[in-house]
């Protein structure tokens, strides 16, 4: 077979697993509630990875039915967890990641690391990030590996450090964990060396508990100025994520005046239990991916766009 000719078979299969990839969204319709024309998961954790059988139609074929498997145990999933909807996969990350600059009016010096709100992406995609880590729920672990939603964790040492194990646990799941100080104190209130502490000190602490310093960073409450992204940039931080949006087990709280979601924004939730607002983690869960999908939005992880 020519070049040319080899070009045009592989086109043509693409063509045709794009079009049966498109027949089996439309008939997993009945189980999951949007057709959103975005491409289709891929097997969730735990389900095998079959070798494909030779020739076209057998690749066409195995891949039709690991993305049927995949939709199944995701639609089990939800059942099970007690959500709504089920989620929405996120499409593949991007081959080149999207271009991160500073927010407009969030002030950061040239050269420091960017603080943003939204990562400008034009998919259909969030990216769900909790904090602090004073409940260690073991539910939270298994629902989300069972759901198959990515998320991020951003720990101060204060509350984490009483249970590593837990956090070694989440990151072995495939969980990236980031800093969020030692001790969650006000930043703009301390001098440069107390911030350089607070943020070094972290880093080190989870490079010793869990293999390697972070390159995200997320001051307490949100606040900071040039001093906290100095000390930051000093221990090899690369960026200061905020966030668009947070969730709550009874509602969501937004910085946008449309109060809605957008393309590539951050949702924060927190590490917290019934002893601090109106549920359990599993049930702030629930909330935030109702919303996340009843928008038509899925969830994709921050670190693949970073």
């Amino acid at each position: 077979m020519t070049r040319n000719g080899a070009k045009r078979r592989r086109t043509g299969l693409m063509a045709l697993a794009l079009l049966l990839v498109t027949a089996i969204g439309s008939g997993c319709a009945g189980t999951e509630p949007a057709a959103t024309g975005r491409k289709a998961a891929h097997p969730a954790p735990g389900q095998p990875r079959q070798a494909l059988p030779a020739g076209p139609a057998g690749s066409i074929a195995a891949y039709a039915e690991a993305i049927r498997r995949a939709q199944t145990v995701r639609v089990a999933a939800a059942k099970k967890w007690r959500l709504d909807k089920v989620p929405l996969a996120a499409p593949a990350p991007p081959a080149r990641k999207p271009r991160i600059t500073t927010r407009k009016g969030f002030g950061a010096g040239a050269g420091m690391p960017p603080v943003f709100t939204t990562v400008p992406v034009k998919e259909r995609v969030v990216f769900l990030t909790i904090d602090d880590g004073a409940e260690k729920d073991p539910e939270l672990l298994r629902m989300m590996t069972e759901l198959d939603i990515p998320y991020s964790a951003f720990l101060s040492d204060y509350l984490a450090r009483g249970d590593y194990d837990y956090f070694r646990k989440m990151q072995g799941r495939g969980v990236s964990l980031h800093n969020h100080t030692l001790n969650h104190r006000y930043l703009p209130g301390l001098s440069y060396a107390q911030q350089k502490h607070e943020i070094c000190g972290q880093q080190a602490v989870i490079k010793k508990q869990f293999g390697k310093r972070p390159p995200l960073f997320r001051p307490p409450y949100g606040n900071y100025n040039a001093d906290t992204l100095r000390a930051a940039r000093s221990c090899g931080v690369k960026a200061v994520p905020l966030w668009a949006a947070e969730a709550f087990p009874d509602r969501m709280e937004w910085r946008e005046w449309d109060r809605d979601l957008h393309p590539g924004d951050i949702v924060l939730t927190h590490f917290r239990g019934r002893g601090d607002w109106k549920g359990s983690m599993p049930d702030m869960i629930r909330r935030v991916m109702k919303t996340i999908t009843d928008k038509g939005y899925a969830v994709a992880k921050l670190e693949d766009y970073l």
